[in-house]
């Protein structure tokens, strides 16, 4: 894929992120970072970030984080501890305008006895040639402000992840009444204990 190949031979910055471990077992974790519009969804119920996510189809996503960022991104490689994302987006900013690129992001997931290790490492390619020689040249100022946005995706997954497992009653009462197409919802359901899985779900909708 000429994408891939693109980021990967000249890319603007590559960073190596080991987020906070989740403390549930691997297969719940695996489906919150499978289902990331569910996640999403329940990401602002718990107002632990304002991110939307829609699913267009099972590898294909379109996010924005309200905050001036949005894009689409593809699973392109889907591994028992292993997804390999090719993304493409913008950021809309006062200082730079509007600055567009794409990235190869590699995630591992390695379970243990605890619960999962995280490890993501990403490979970012700038378009914009003065925005791009600025992130070389403060490198540190940018590769940090990277590092942070990273891991912040990483704990709010983990969050997630850990509410639905730690508290079943009441995530299963918030995902039996939100809007998620059924197929997203019982792919959930059929990892968190507690969740029936044969609930009956309400009507399903497209944008979360």
């Amino acid at each position: 894929m000429a994408a891939v190949e693109h980021i990967w031979v000249e890319p603007t910055l590559t960073r190596t992120v080991r987020g906070r471990p989740a403390h549930v077992p691997f297969e719940v974790y695996g489906a919150f970072v499978d289902a990331p519009d569910v996640t999403a969804a329940a990401a602002r119920f718990r107002k632990l970030a304002r991110y939307e996510v829609d699913a267009l189809d099972d590898d294909w996503y379109r996010a924005t984080d309200n905050d001036g960022s949005h894009g689409m991104y593809r699973v392109i490689v889907r591994e028992p501890v292993r997804r390999v994302v090719l993304s493409w987006g913008e950021h809309s900013g006062w200082i730079l305008g509007t600055i567009s690129g794409s990235a190869l992001t590699v995630v591992d997931l390695r379970p243990n006895g605890q619960g999962v290790e995280q490890v993501l490492t990403a490979h970012v390619r700038i378009d914009q040639p003065v925005a791009a020689a600025l992130a070389r040249l403060l490198i540190t100022v940018f590769g940090r402000f990277a590092d942070r946005k990273l891991a912040e995706g990483f704990a709010v997954t983990a969050r997630v992840a850990e509410w639905a497992f730690e508290q079943p009653r009441e995530f299963c009462q918030w995902i039996a009444h939100e809007p998620l197409p059924a197929a997203r919802r019982e792919r959930i359901l059929a990892v968190v204990p507690g969740c029936a899985a044969r609930a009956r779900a309400p009507q399903a909708a497209t944008s979360y």
